[in-house]
């Protein structure tokens, strides 16, 4: 269940998945216009502090009410929007400033940004899809879960989405960007198009390869990738390896797959700012 009334909320608030729409004390208001902030009850992976979404709509979304918009779902929501709650106080990835600026000159299409905020000691955990020997974690298909049945349903329900495949995405960086591309290739019927930025391949013995190479039919998907060349060699050679692997199982470079090795680019969210405008103009290109 969410609970805090969004913006845009009135179309379906009769779901029985937003009844409660009181503010939450905790959850200070959002000081980012258009920006919603959200609490998810989860019964999939409950947590006693619940975790923080935050939804942020784009300018037409108030202009056109007969409009319905494509979805990023992003992990590590606190990163995203807000200097006050990133991990490192003032860096964000100023997700909806390059949105806005994108929308505006024309390069992308309006597209709603969903930033699930991680929950601290079990980030590892949610977002790692098969459990290591040393490391645990394998929390990753009950977080699929979460999204798919719990959190996606509720955002279809108080926003004007459109809610299909093709128009929904999801994306992340380092451990976000390895459980993305579990999502992508898992869930291909929920998730169309991935960002899979400075993807942790090493988890698990590189087991995600194995993943993306089984022989099961090839999912329809748009494939964001990337990584800076300066996150380490292994971390280099790992993803360079993950897109000849995906080239070979017959995704296109320029069509629906793109590389992008950052020459000098290194692991922080700095980094994934400065890439994130090419990001949106790869997945959500203008109509």
């Amino acid at each position: 269940m969410l609970e805090d009334a969004p913006q845009a909320l009135g179309e379906n608030d009769s779901d029985p998945l937003l009844l409660a729409i009181a503010r939450p004390a905790e959850i200070a208001p959002s000081e980012i216009p258009r920006l919603d902030r959200l609490r998810l009850h989860s019964a999939i992976l409950p947590d006693p502090y619940d975790r923080v979404v935050s939804v942020y709509l784009p300018r037409v979304y108030f202009e056109d009410s007969t409009r319905r918009f494509p979805v990023f779902y992003l992990h590590d929501g606190q990163n995203l929007f807000d200097d006050r709650t990133s991990y490192i106080p003032g860096h964000t990835w100023q997700a909806h400033t390059t949105a806005d600026r994108l929308t505006e000159n024309g390069e992308i299409e309006p597209v709603i940004l969903v930033g699930v905020a991680n929950t601290g000691v079990r980030r590892m955990a949610e977002y790692t899809p098969t459990r290591d020997f040393k490391l645990a974690g394998g929390e990753g298909r009950s977080y699929a879960r979460l999204l798919i049945e719990e959190l996606k349903p509720a955002i279809d329900a108080a926003y004007r989405t459109l809610p299909g495949t093709a128009t929904t995405a999801v994306g992340g960086s380092s451990l976000g960007g390895l459980i993305s591309l579990f999502l992508g290739f898992e869930y291909p019927q929920t998730f169309g198009r991935i960002a899979v930025m400075s993807p942790s391949i090493w988890w698990n013995n590189r087991s995600i390869l194995d993943f993306v190479e089984a022989p099961n039919p090839r999912p329809q998907l748009r494939i964001w990738l990337d990584i800076g060349t300066s996150e380490g060699a292994k971390h280099l050679r790992d993803t360079d390896q993950l897109f000849r692997l995906l080239k070979r199982r017959g995704w296109q470079e320029n069509l629906d797959l793109a590389y992008q090795r950052v020459p000098g680019g290194i692991h922080s969210e700095d980094a994934w700012a400065d890439r994130f405008d090419d990001v949106l103009r790869f997945l959500f290109p203008a109509l």
